[in-house]
């Protein structure tokens, strides 16, 4: 069994208190990990003193070719990183892939973005203005680096993706980053750091890995920091309100719970291949890294003429998802990472059951390749709610595995809208039809309360990778029960890590600031 030890200050450290990780398939003990005695005021100041320094002294494009060796690197350790992913993950080979091609894609669409913003170390926001009748009188809006650190707090679910997702925006923008993995999975993340670290990629102290608890990392934020948060709701409410947060008005990211939603439209009949999708979508989102995304389906919105045949449909094809030893040929969906999060989600399932029916799967299942009473598995389960029925438990409580329920309504955006707002806001919900009008209303409905819509049509069937994956060049983040947060989305993810501040005074002045002739 190895020891995880955290990279702060440029070197590896050793902590105390050191928590068991295992295969969540066989609970086989891998490696442990502790933060307990590390000087973690010490490592946020190294951050800041010597990594941002080295990142603001670089321009947009030679940050984009930091993130360009990156890519580069992680690619070249493809298949060690897709083994971790199986035997601390619990994922499958094709989950695993989701996760470390997500993170290296990733990266390399923000170098991308990076060389398109030139050899600059400012950006300016917007058009300047004339401030007076004068056009010597001059405003124009720029952004430039914050001279803190961001601390990223990351799920277990991606542990690659959730690091470099944040990680590529952040360094880009010039900020260093202190990455904080959960700790359950978090032999995939510190892997990826000791390649970084080993070959040198980025300026000493420009990415820093914090493995084990917290501690007190958050209680020496300063006024420049930035934190970046995936979690549950309730974690990232108790980040907000941190008295060191409060003063320091830190700037606070929250992407959380989601229960997302996929409605049917009533014209995508049974046997189109805009129903075909949906259902393929559905079955993807429940089963993909055993139903742990953030922007998994939850919710399943269907006309009532039609709620009894995509009922049996979605049946017929969960019964044939093999679950078990991820590592095994063959099998379709692995286990869930922790003993903790399995008892959730077996108790996730008996509350929502008392809004519905369980039509299909249970909370214990039989793996396959797997030793009687081992591993943190659950089978696929449905479940159906009456017409009409209130269902408040189905439109309050996200199940973060693969769970699903669906919700019959009556046929129109109105009543379709109302239902999936119930849920309070979202990351992402989809919606399934080729009628222009329907889908234009429930559009106007669901807006307010989501990041992202999804707008699955015949026409896009082929090349779409469904709602369940977060594209770097979209938002992605939402209102409400999401978090309130909004990260990546090209461009626009940089304005977290940047700050606007506004000049005024002689343009040509101005102009030389902008580097401008």
């Amino acid at each position: 069994m190895i020891t995880l030890r955290s990279h702060l200050q440029g070197r590896w450290m050793e902590g105390g208190s050191p928590q068991v990780l295992v295969n969540p398939a066989t609970e086989e003990p891998l490696a442990r990990a502790g933060a307990a005695g590390l000087d973690l005021a010490a490592a946020l100041d190294f951050a800041r003193r010597t990594g941002g320094p080295a990142l603001r002294e670089l321009t947009f494009a030679q940050r984009a070719a930091l993130l360009e060796a990156m890519a580069g690197a992680l690619q070249a350790h493809r298949d060690e990183l897709l083994d971790l992913a199986v035997r601390n993950g619990g994922n499958t080979r094709s989950d695993a892939k989701f996760d470390v091609d997500g993170a290296t894609f990733t990266l390399a669409t923000y170098a991308e973005i990076g060389r398109s913003l030139g050899d600059v170390r400012l950006l300016t926001d917007g058009e300047g203005v004339s401030l007076a009748r004068s056009p010597r009188f001059h405003g124009q809006h720029v952004m430039v680096p914050r001279q803190g650190a961001a601390v990223h707090v990351n799920a277990y679910n991606f542990p690659a993706w959730g690091l470099a997702e944040k990680a590529a925006v952040a360094l880009l923008a010039g900020m260093p980053v202190v990455t904080k993995p959960a700790t359950s999975s978090a032999m995939l993340a510190h892997r990826i750091v000791e390649i970084l670290a080993e070959k040198q990629v980025l300026p000493p102290g420009a990415l820093s890995l914090l493995v084990g608890g917290v501690g007190d990392l958050l209680d020496h934020l300063g006024p420049q920091d930035v934190v970046a948060f995936t979690g549950s709701s309730d974690t990232g409410a108790l980040i907000r309100v941190l008295p060191r947060v409060v003063r320091n008005s830190v700037r606070v990211n929250v992407e959380a719970d989601s229960l997302n939603a996929a409605v049917l439209g009533p014209d995508a009949e049974p046997g189109s291949e805009t129903y075909d999708f949906f259902l393929k979508d559905v079955l993807r989102d429940m089963t993909q890294k055993a139903g742990q995304k953030c922007t998994a389906i939850r919710r399943v919105m269907v006309p009532r003429a039609v709620a009894d045949r995509v009922r049996e449909d979605l049946v017929d094809r969960l019964q044939s998802v093999t679950v078990g030893n991820p590592a095994q040929e063959g099998v379709r969906m692995g286990p869930v990472a922790t003993a903790s999060q399995l008892k959730d989600v077996r108790e996730g399932i008996d509350l929502l059951a008392r809004d519905g029916r369980l039509v299909h799967g249970r909370a214990e299942t039989r793996p396959v390749g797997v030793e009687p009473g081992r591993g943190f598995f659950v089978g696929p389960v449905l479940l159906e709610v009456e017409p009409g029925a209130d269902a408040p438990r189905v439109h309050s409580h996200e199940v973060f595995g693969p769970v699903a329920t669906v919700v019959p309504y009556a046929g129109g955006p109105g009543e379709a809208g109302e239902l999936v707002c119930r849920g309070q806001g979202g990351l992402v919900s989809s919606i399934y039809s080729e009628d222009a009008a329907f889908t234009s209303d429930l559009v106007m409905a669901l807006a307010p309360f989501h990041g992202r819509i999804f707008l699955g049509s015949a026409r896009i069937a082929e090349m779409s990778p469904g709602p369940g994956t977060v594209l770097p060049l979209l938002v992605h983040g939402g209102p409400g029960r999401a978090g309130g947060g909004e990260e990546l989305g090209g461009p626009r993810g940089l304005s977290f890590y940047l700050q606007r501040v506004a000049l005024e005074g002689p343009r040509p002045t101005i102009e030389k600031i902008l580097g401008r002739p």
